[in-house]
């Protein structure tokens, strides 16, 4: 019988991907394929633009020129490490670099976005009031842990929550099963916003249940990063999607007009159901995440469940994602209605980042984990890519005793990413990091654990990507008993895992160390 229905379940998937499949036809008169051509052919007339001018400028006067627009760099308020990239730039090709730095500088697109979000900021501030009881109850217990959850209210307007649990899924395979029952149990609505969604097993099986709670009268809404039409959606899959009587939209679709705007994606991954419950963590709606395909050997994810009051954070920021496409914005208040408490220990702060408010909050909590740990950070990340700021903070952290241990992919999904992060392994291993790295396959998980009181879990990488360019969200633990399991589970995870050493550094192949350092100056454009 079980032989039966997993047979039964195959053909399904065999099914759901043939459905998904675009004929060659499509593939190349589509209308992703023509905005990708027009796409290429503004840029190949910027540059030729760019080019052309070469013949109008004498040596002196570019070095000259280079020298001025260096110093216009130095003086902006930017991170130093994208300085430094756009000085290099400047300095070895200053016909094409400088004109292309006033090219993104004037941030065509980016401000229309940047002026939209504001506006949207406007007029949902104060729907999540400051919970000034939760905050002087944490004050009470961790006065360095109130400070940053003053800190994220202040910034960014995420209160901290009691009365709310916490589940925590060590594997996407555990997070995917839960995720189905509390579909089939939605009543009123269901928001999902993901940075990946590819047809296969694991979106077949639930958007099957989305159209039987369609029919049923619940409201769905889906949101989606625009990058997916370029490898894994048609580009009318939301219209598509509303045929089934499921809301769709794409954040930031590809269009024929070079911007900015398309560098800064929709990273987040958020599901809430009826307001009662929210998933975050790293796990996207594709096969790989739930190890029903292994492109990259054993895939692991992790995903946390949140219930209670705390939910109420993830449907605004839902909410505000959602109208970022749209013109005004709705009436949030049906949708922020309190939610049933669940009696439970300790305090929970949902959060986002954005890369237009000029605050980057996501690696601010992670610094302030490791400033204020006082035995060990354990840290989970696909990614290493990272700043000088980070790298002083994990190489004081170890210095000053604290053990500080970092597990990343022993199976690479990019190469030259790979090759970057090891680029950092010898600087962070010499002031006494631990790196680990998982043998079995990819580790996209993103989780930060320390001292048994605090813990990260959510979207947010440790790379330039994600701290300074995307939309992200994360769940900041405070007290909860959930971060015994995450820590748990670092353990379980570690036992799989391969130490690097100083010597394996040394031993690593010429050609990644090679690509690893002449990557690093460009990081910032990883």
């Amino acid at each position: 019988m079980a032989k039966e229905k997993r047979n039964h379940l195959d053909g399904e998937a065999v099914l759901l991907l043939n459905r998904g499949k675009r004929g060659l036809f499509r593939l190349i008169f589509g209308r992703t394929t023509i905005v990708v051509l027009l796409l290429a052919v503004q840029f190949g007339l910027l540059f030729l633009g760019f080019y052309r001018l070469r013949n109008y400028t004498l040596y002196g006067g570019s070095m000259l020129v280079g020298l001025i627009v260096a110093l216009i760099v130095i003086n902006r308020p930017r991170n130093p490490y994208i300085k430094i990239t756009w000085i290099l730039l400047i300095m070895l090709f200053p016909v094409f670099a400088i004109p292309f730095y006033f090219f993104v500088d004037a941030e065509l697109g980016h401000r229309l976005s940047r002026a939209r979000l504001e506006e949207i900021d406007r007029e949902t501030a104060g729907l999540l009031p400051v919970q000034a009881e939760a905050l002087r109850t944490l004050e009470q217990a961790d006065p360095g842990a109130a400070g940053l959850a003053s800190y994220l209210q202040r910034t960014g307007g995420f209160p901290v929550w009691q009365n709310s649990g916490v589940d925590y899924y060590p594997l996407g395979e555990d997070a995917f099963q839960a995720i189905l029952t509390e579909l089939e149990q939605a009543e009123r609505f269901i928001f999902m916003e993901y940075f990946i969604i590819r047809e296969g097993y694991m979106w077949g099986r639930i958007l099957k249940v989305l159209e039987k709670k369609a029919r049923q009268g619940v409201e769905i809404r889906v949101l989606y990063d625009g990058t997916c039409a370029l490898y894994d959606l048609p580009y009318h899959y939301p219209r598509q999607l509303e045929e089934l009587g499921i809301r769709c939209r794409m954040y930031a679709p590809l269009r024929p007009l070079v911007s900015t705007h398309y560098n800064n994606r929709d990273h987040r991954k958020i599901l809430v159901v009826d307001g009662r419950c929210a998933f975050t963590g790293g796990i996207n709606l594709s096969d790989e995440y739930i190890n029903r395909t292994h492109p990259h050997g054993h895939w692991k994810d992790v995903a946390v469940r949140i219930t209670g009051e705390a939910v109420r954070s993830f449907t605004l920021m839902f909410l505000q994602m959602w109208n970022v496409e749209g013109r005004g914005m709705e009436d949030c208040t049906p949708y922020l209605t309190a939610s049933t408490p669940v009696s439970a220990p300790g305090w929970v702060i949902p959060y986002g980042d954005s890369p237009f408010n000029g605050e980057n909050l996501a690696e601010m909590v992670y610094m302030d984990v490791l400033n204020r740990a006082r035995k060990y950070v354990h840290i989970m990340t696909p990614y290493l890519i990272i700043d000088h700021e980070m790298v002083v903070a994990l190489t004081f952290a170890a210095r000053r005793g604290v053990d500080v241990k970092l597990i990343t992919p022993g199976w690479p999904d990019k190469k030259t990413v790979f090759a970057l992060t090891r680029s950092y392994y010898s600087e962070l291993i010499a002031a006494g990091v631990q790196i680990w790295e998982y043998e079995p396959g990819f580790v996209h998980a993103k989780t930060f654990v320390s001292d048994g009181v605090t813990a990260v879990t959510g979207s947010v990488n440790l790379d330039y990507r994600s701290l300074y360019l995307h939309f992200e969200c994360a769940a900041l633990l405070c007290g909860v008993p959930a971060i015994a399991d995450i820590e748990r589970d670092f353990q379980a995870t570690l036992a799989r895992c391969r130490q690097v050493t100083l010597e394996d550094c040394k031993k690593d192949r010429l050609s990644r160390r090679l690509t690893g350092w002449l990557l690093r100056p460009l990081a910032p454009l990883m």
